[in-house]
């Protein structure tokens, strides 16, 4: 499922910008399709424009019915009568999406305790490290997330030691009861404090296993991002 809205806080309209001879969402949807990991695959959108612009070209997309805070509260209602048992949210700003990290990712499933899990891939360059639109992960040993921010964490105090620092990519799966649990638990505090959607499992004890992914290309949140985008198409 890619989750998809128009009117984006920090670069409205985001989807819909020309990457190369195709939008930023149909690149998503059609790499989605083409790593073949899944039954079906769909947009899910508030935006009859978004909407057409999936459906005009041979894709399949369902539009929300009601107003939704994050991707997962829209895909939860797409699915909520659906005969699913893992549910994947590729963001619809990530238009290199690739098959290997996707089936790392679904491979943590058979373990059955694992209830959601997500990518991550580790950050070395010190803008992106600092930079609040690239948001941190700090783990456990067993690879469960321990929090998300948007401030660097760890924060480097001793300087004899070189931290590893992760960016989280915002690709989740899920079983379909953890999805429909998380829409029914109101937003928690660091979520509403850091506007991290997935710090609400965390809030409500459910782990996260994390998954570390090679380079997964340019997630598009701002203008820069889609210039930066361009050039490695």
């Amino acid at each position: 499922m890619i989750p998809a809205r128009y009117a984006a806080t920090r670069f409205p309209a985001k989807l819909m910008q020309m990457l190369g001879d195709k939008t930023v969402i149909l690149h998503t949807y059609n790499n989605t399709v083409a790593t073949h990991l899944f039954d079906e695959v769909m947009v899910v959108t508030d935006s009859e424009i978004i909407f057409n612009e999936i459906i005009n070209n041979g894709g399949k997309a369902v539009m929300s019915i009601a107003e939704h805070e994050s991707g997962s509260d829209r895909i939860a209602e797409a699915i909520a009568d659906m005969q699913v048992d893992i549910v994947v949210n590729v963001q619809g700003d990530e238009p290199f999406v690739q098959k290997e990290p996707l089936e790392k990712l679904l491979e943590v499933f058979t373990d059955a305790n694992v209830q959601v899990a997500s990518l991550m891939q580790v950050l070395t360059e010190e803008k992106f490290i600092a930079d609040p639109n690239y948001v941190k992960v700090a783990v456990d040993k067993n690879m469960n997330a321990l929090m998300f921010s948007r401030s660097p964490i760890p924060y480097h105090r001793d300087k004899t030691i070189t931290p590893v620092y992760y960016e989280h990519i915002g690709v989740y799966a899920f079983r379909k009861q953890a999805l429909l649990n998380f829409t029914a638990w109101p937003i928690t505090p660091l979520e509403a404090a850091e506007k991290i959607e997935c710090l609400r499992y965390l809030e409500n004890g459910i782990p996260l296993k994390m998954v570390v992914t090679e380079y997964m290309g340019v997630e598009i949140d701002t203008p820069e991002d889609l210039v930066r985008a361009a050039a490695l198409l």
